[in-house]
């Protein structure tokens, strides 16, 4: 299940396997689904990922 953040007033998905976040759930789903299957990151996926910690 993707988490959903706010920062800075915008929404983001969160990855719960990884922790990597999107700007769309659909791409927080694909990186989830990845990971949990293949227990490693695609790269196809996470190069959409954005920095929220800041």
């Amino acid at each position: 299940m993707v988490d959903s953040v706010t920062k800075r007033g915008k929404s983001y998905y969160v990855c719960q396997e990884c922790g990597f976040a999107y700007e769309t759930r659909e791409l927080a789903q694909k990186c989830e689904e990845w990971c949990t299957k293949h227990h490693s990151c695609s790269l196809e996926i996470t190069k959409h990922a954005v920095n929220i910690s800041q």
